[in-house]
This record gives structure tokens, C-alpha cells and sequence, in this order.
């Protein structure tokens, strides 16, 4: 078992240091993010760096509420006809993107076309429609050949790659090309002039934004008010120089503090700290299932078996079990999908002498596995280290490639050969939000080339995600998940690693922030 663990004596020698002189202003809000953001277009990626910046300039439909409720956003409201097949939605008056473009009905269609070429949901959604179309400027319907329930959700989608708006004529760049000009009609301005790569992100307030009147601010729902002028991301890849920082008042916000620095933060009396998410955090490692060795569903059926949650857990969320839980199956536990079918794979005992003979049997031939981890996300890099050393430890051949996270996420876009530039796993984590159904579960889609980053190709299990959205009621839905979860652990198109609970730090000197989907409006100076 690997166990990350922070030099106690360094950090805290790091949290003593004096305080760098910044400018006294109240109206700037300075933020520490999980990483650099190296992509810029929140349809190519599913980096939850890039959501959250697209969260801050461009705005969406439906917004989800902390019930998980879609509640109107830029949609003033909708009518449904037809039984079901008919849907008119109607914009909010005085929407305008930061070019000062009204936001028009043709604008949303073209936006919900571009992200559906890549999202999970958003295809599901097209298959079923029979036009999408905008009448009049303040209109957009979509008329179904076929009913679909989750519309509203599928709309409000938050889990990346979430649904914004962007002008028609950028949203009608393809979707496997990356745009450039981020224009949008949310909250914030982003300032590319202002962009230091590897450093500094910077937004300011946009003046012609309209919240939404009446309401709470509710996770993604209700008015979104800004209470700064301008909001800084400082990257700090350094878990220590970012607690140092918090402490001393450099920054007022860490968005994911590794649990390690946790104690060394909790003596600070001006510090605050709370989950960052309800839902807990689950690890996947993500299979290249195009080339060998992981193109044969026994070799990464004979890793799965092999593999130990509480190993992975450990490392990354430390040795308190109330932040981390093992014998975790495909979805979120304590949501209605959860079940414990198959589980045995999971729990089950673990023996590397019986796991080495069935990966030969299954028919690895000593092919070199590219492992990819980032250098600067201390979650991730704990995965990534117990997940070579557990390759090792099979007897595979382990080339494991360090690079910062936003070269893993261009890197892993790749489908090229592992010895040609392309890679054979990664490691990474997602939000419990993004685990409660087959219709946010990214990861999930196993439609081969048109699946997510490992492409795998497994009919039976794509039929049953499909399936899940004729679903009748929630007890068929339950019997669709079981399946899906058996599937999971018979042909393992990834790992599932275990559940852990992150949280996040503020300086009492701001409100506290609204840390479920990292937003920036409804946070103020205390």
C-alpha cells in the first residue's frame, strides 16, 4: 500500500512565512484552483477546471438546485404539447452576450447541437429529436420523435461537459475543434490579455449581466449576483505555498486542500473549511481499450480483481476512514441507482500470485503500459502512483509519464499507439453529482469510437444505458443499474476506485462560498 504523505515540518515552516504584499482592495476576489486551465472550450474537455471557468462567463438554461432539481435559468419558462413530444421554451428579457449581442433563440439551438456532438446526455437527447428550431428571437422549441423524460435535466446538466450558451456563430464550430474566442452571457468577463499561463486566470464582472429575479442562490440555480469586480485565479501546483498563502491572507479561497494539510489548516482562526461536496468524490482509472494490452476485456478484468479500493483511497484521502470509503460500485452511494450487485469483484480477496497467472492467461504479452499522471494535482498523483505500483507489482512493464494535468488532458485525446504518443491508462476523479445515473456518467458511454477518452466498445453495456431512459419508473431504472453495474465488473471498461470527501477552504474574511459546483456569484466580503 502507498501512502502520499507532506513533509509536516516543511508545510508548516511554509505557513509561517510572512505575507507577500498585495493590493488592499476589497472588491477583488483571489482564488486558488486545482490546476492551470490549458482549455479554454468547455465542449472539448470534460476538466472540471474548464467548467468552472465556463460556469463564470457563460450562462445556462436550466440551472441545478443542491435537490438536484432543474430550475429556469436563462429560460423564462416552456410549454409542453404533443404528449410529451412538443417542447416551446421562451428566454428571459435583456439577456446579452459580453459583445453586446441579444441572446437569441437560434444561438441556444446551435449551442445544444455543438455540446450534444460530445456529451453523453446531449446524444442520447438528439437521437430522439426529430428539429430543433427558433421562431421568433426570444424562442427555441424542439420537437421529439420520441418522448424523453430527463429534458430538463439533460438541459440543466452540470456534470462536464455542462450545457452553456455561446453565440451561434462560435457554437457552430465543430465540436472536435477547439474554439478560441470565449464570448458568453454569464457573470464574468474572462481577460485573456490578463492570462498568465501557468500562473494567473482573471475575470471581471460583467456590468449588462441580468440575475434572475426572485429566489434563492442555490448551487447553479436561482440569482446569480456578483458581489466583486474582479475575480484571480492564482495557480499554485504546491499544496504548502497554497495553505501558506490562505493563511496569510493572499488568497481568500482553496478550492481542494488536500485532506494531509487539513490539521495544519484547522489552527488558523482565520481559516473556514466544510466538504466541498455532499456527494463525496470517486476515483476511476481510465482504460486506452483501443490498443494491447487493454483492448482485451480479461486483462482489465484481471487488474479490476486485483486491485484494492482501500489501497487507492488511502493514498489519496489519508488514513482517517471517515473521508474515504471502499466497496464502491459504479454509482454514487447513497443515491437511488446505488446497488450492490456484483460487488464481490470488489470486495472480494485479493491474491497477486492468482491475478499474475490470470493476466498471462488472459493474453498479456509483456506490451509496456503508458501510464499518464499529473505532477500537480496531489489527488491524482496519489492514484496514479498506486496504480503503476499495482501494474508493477502483476508483473506488467510500467513506462509512467509525470506531466502537469492540463498536458495529461490534450495527451490523452490521443489515439495513437502508446509507443507513438498515445498512452494506455490515466487516473482520474469526479464529482458524486456526476455518478447518480447512466445519463451524466461520461464515463460511462461505451460506444467505441464515439465513447469517452478510452473508447471502449461493450454493445450490451451501451443497450443498457440506453435503455435506462425508457425506464417506466424507478424500480425498473434500479434493475437497469444492477445490470449495468454486473456489466462493469465483467468486462471493466475502468476502474472503480472508491468514494472520498475533499474539502475546501476560505478565509472568514468572504462568505462562504458555494463549493458544490465552484462558483463565484453569491460569495461576498464578510
Amino acid at each position: 500500500m502507498l501512502r502520499r504523505t507532506l513533509l509536516t515540518g516543511a508545510a508548516t515552516a511554509a505557513l509561517a512565512r510572512p505575507a507577500l504584499a498585495q493590493p488592499a482592495t476589497a472588491r477583488v476576489l483571489r482564488f486558488v484552483p486545482q490546476s492551470d486551465l490549458t482549455v479554454l472550450d468547455p465542449v472539448f474537455t470534460t476538466a472540471y477546471v474548464t467548467r468552472f471557468h465556463a460556469m463564470m462567463i457563460y450562462d445556462q438554461l436550466y440551472g441545478l438546485d443542491s435537490k438536484l432539481r432543474p430550475q429556469p435559468q436563462m429560460v423564462e419558462g416552456h410549454v409542453v404539447e404533443q404528449d410529451g413530444l412538443f417542447w416551446r421554451f421562451t428566454l428571459r428579457e435583456g439577456l446579452r452576450f459580453h459583445d453586446g449581442e441579444p441572446v437569441r433563440g437560434r444561438d441556444c439551438v446551435a449551442s445544444i447541437k455543438r455540446w450534444a456532438q460530445r456529451d453523453a446526455l446531449g446524444q442520447a437527447l438528439m437521437a430522439r429529436v426529430a428539429e430543433m428550431a427558433a421562431p421568433e428571437d426570444r424562442v427555441f422549441t424542439i420537437r421529439l420523435n420520441k418522448r424523453f423524460g430527463p429534458m430538463l435535466e439533460t438541459l440543466a446538466k452540470v456534470g462536464p461537459s455542462a450545457l452553456f450558451v455561446m453565440p451561434e456563430r462560435i457554437a457552430s464550430v465543430d465540436a472536435n475543434t477547439q474554439i478560441r474566442e470565449t464570448i458568453g452571457s454569464g457573470p464574468f468577463r474572462f481577460k485573456a490579455d490578463e492570462r498568465i499561463v501557468g500562473a494567473r486566470v482573471v475575470y471581471e464582472r460583467n456590468p449588462d449581466y441580468k440575475p434572475r429575479e426572485g429566489g434563492t442562490t442555490d448551487w447553479g440555480a436561482g440569482p446569480k449576483q456578483v458581489f466583486f469586480d474582479r475575480v484571480e485565479w492564482a495557480v499554485m501546483p504546491d499544496p504548502a505555498t497554497a495553505a501558506a498563502a490562505l493563511q496569510n491572507g493572499e488568497v481568500d479561497w482553496w478550492e481542494n486542500p488536500p485532506n494531509d494539510l487539513l490539521p495544519l489548516l484547522r489552527r488558523s482562526r482565520d481559516v473556514m473549511m466544510k466538504r466541498s461536496n455532499p456527494l463525496g468524490t470517486f476515483g476511476t482509472g481510465i482504460f486506452n481499450t483501443l490498443h494491447p494490452p487493454f483492448d482485451k476485456p480479461a486483462v482489465r478484468r484481471a487488474i479490476l480483481r486485483a486491485m484494492s479500493q482501500a489501497d487507492y483511497m488511502t493514498a489519496t484521502a489519508g488514513a482517517d476512514p471517515s473521508l474515504w470509503k471502499a466497496g464502491i460500485g459504479v454509482f454514487t452511494p447513497g443515491t437511488p441507482l446505488a446497488t450492490e450487485a456484483g460487488l464481490e469483484a470488489i470486495t472480494g480477496p485479493r491474491d497477486i500470485e492468482r491475478s499474475r497467472r490470470e493476466l498471462r492467461d488472459a493474453g498479456y504479452n509483456g506490451e509496456t503500459v503508458v501510464v499518464m499522471s499529473p505532477s500537480d494535482q496531489p489527488t491524482l498523483t496519489a492514484l496514479g502512483e498506486v496504480g503503476q505500483d499495482l501494474l508493477k507489482r502483476l508483473g506488467m512493464k510500467v513506462d509512467f509519464r509525470v506531466s502537469d494535468w492540463g498536458t495529461l488532458v490534450q495527451r490523452r485525446s490521443s489515439k495513437e499507439p502508446p509507443e507513438k504518443g498515445g498512452w494506455s491508462m490515466f487516473h482520474t476523479t469526479w464529482n458524486g453529482i456526476d455518478g447518480i445515473n447512466p445519463g451524466v456518467m461520461t464515463y460511462l458511454r461505451a460506444n467505441g469510437q464515439s465513447a469517452w477518452f478510452g473508447w471502449p466498445d461493450v454493445p450490451k453495456l451501451e443497450a443498457l444505458r440506453l435503455s435506462w431512459f425508457d425506464a417506466p419508473d424507478l424500480a425498473a431504472q434500479q434493475k437497469i443499474a444492477a445490470e449495468i453495474q454486473q456489466v462493469v465488473f465483467d468486462e471493466a471498461p475502468y476502474l472503480p476506485l472508491g468514494q472520498y470527501f475533499a474539502s475546501t477552504a476560505w478565509r472568514k474574511t468572504i462568505t462562504e462560498p458555494i463549493s458544490e459546483v465552484v462558483s463565484f456569484w453569491g460569495v461576498k466580503r464578510a
